[in-house]
């Protein structure tokens, strides 16, 4: 099939516009911290373990500014910034907050998707109010957030979920920004390719070296290119560059699971440092799994060999994981079962599955004129 041929495809496929809001949280952690403490507003805030061993789980935008940032272990933020305080969670705070703001979404619209305790999309495109304007729509929705909660929302608003959600991180914090029918491939090609969801680190080098550095540059490629050099993901790509997403936003929708993994720039061998190795993940993990209000049976363990083998190890429990303390001791369980090691790794993950779970994490996967106002 020619390019010609799929973009017909595409538009044939195309459903009736939608009105989509994507609700974003400013520092969502840290901002309950400063606003339940005023000794901390205004200050360098890391929400998280301040010990060796600690991760930082979110930083305020104070702390941001000196590159700290999520998932960073606790001794590399402090001595990025040494006035960085460091506060334990309370994710009781963090889910009363949410469910207030997710209160107030239920006000506009049925169609909202939650991905985390902190953002969600919402289909507004008929809405509670009846308010044609999505724009309109998504000003009320985060005055409401800030006269309830005192905190700050960032929101974008476009024609579809990847539109909206690369909209409302584009004027952070408290900030919103709508791309209107016509516009989404214009805006899409301006941004660097880092900015794509789903393209991490390795796949910013790898697309480098193809010389793929914005948008515009993944737009000149052709679907043939792009199948080749990225598989499957190509697909995702070729649309992308376009502005094109015809995903709905799914109320019920179900995710598998949650997790997260480390690759080591030297591999690791020894027991002691293979279990420091796995605290740090558990936190990184199970503050996702706060976020994503996950419950789950099943802890797996993923190993990646230095010869690039991978092993991966579950246990599952006949009932949920109870909290982190559980969460934590069932994957040392596992790890400790391997030990010792047969040879040194180069990465190390951990998942939990079979989940209960309300809400799901994003996943990757041109209008005329007179539809402007309208947004």
């Amino acid at each position: 099939m020619t390019d010609h041929q799929q973009a017909d495809d595409d538009t044939a496929a195309a459903p009736p516009q939608r009105k989509i809001i994507h609700v974003d949280m400013d520092a969502f952690f840290a901002s309950v911290e400063q606003r339940d403490n005023p000794d901390l507003r205004g200050k360098p805030v890391a929400v998280g373990g301040s010990s060796g061993r600690g991760v930082v789980a979110a930083a305020s935008y104070e702390a941001r500014k000196f590159g700290v940032k999520s998932a960073m272990p606790s001794v590399t933020a402090k001595r990025l910034c040494p006035d960085l305080i460091f506060v334990k969670s309370r994710f009781d705070a963090y889910r009363e907050a949410s469910d207030q703001i997710r209160a107030i979404f239920g006000h506009h619209t049925d169609l909202v998707e939650p991905l985390s305790l902190d953002e969600a999309y919402l289909d507004v495109t008929q809405n509670r109010l009846g308010i044609p304007s999505a724009t309109k729509v998504a000003l009320m929705i985060r005055q409401e957030i800030r006269a309830k909660t005192q905190l700050t929302a960032s929101a974008g608003v476009s024609y579809n979920k990847f539109l909206a959600k690369l909209a409302s991180d584009q004027n952070k914090p408290d900030g919103m920004c709508v791309i209107r029918p016509g516009e989404g491939a214009a805006f899409v090609q301006t941004l660097p390719i880092r900015r794509f969801h789903g393209v991490g680190p390795r796949g910013e080098e790898k697309m480098a070296r193809l010389g793929i550095a914005t948008g515009a540059d993944l737009a000149a490629k052709d679907r043939a290119w792009l199948a080749q050099h990225f598989g499957s993901f190509g697909d995702y790509l070729y649309r992308a560059a376009r502005g094109i997403d015809h995903r709905p936003v799914r109320t019920n929708r179900i995710r598998k699971s949650v997790g997260g993994e480390r690759t080591f720039s030297v591999d690791r061998h020894e027991a002691e440092e293979l279990l420091t190795t796995l605290a740090e993940i558990v936190d990184i993990v199970w503050e996702r799994i706060e976020r994503a209000r996950a419950r789950g049976r099943t802890v797996t363990l993923k190993l990646k060999y230095n010869d690039f083998r991978i092993a991966t190890r579950a246990r599952s429990l006949p009932r949920n994981v109870a909290d982190k303390a559980e969460f934590a001791a069932v994957a040392r369980e596992i790890l400790q079962d391997q030990l010792p090691l047969p040879r040194p790794i180069r990465l190390m993950g951990l998942t939990l599955s079979n989940l209960e779970r309300e809400g799901t994490a994003d996943e990757p996967d041109d209008g005329q004129n007179g539809q402007l106002a309208l947004f």
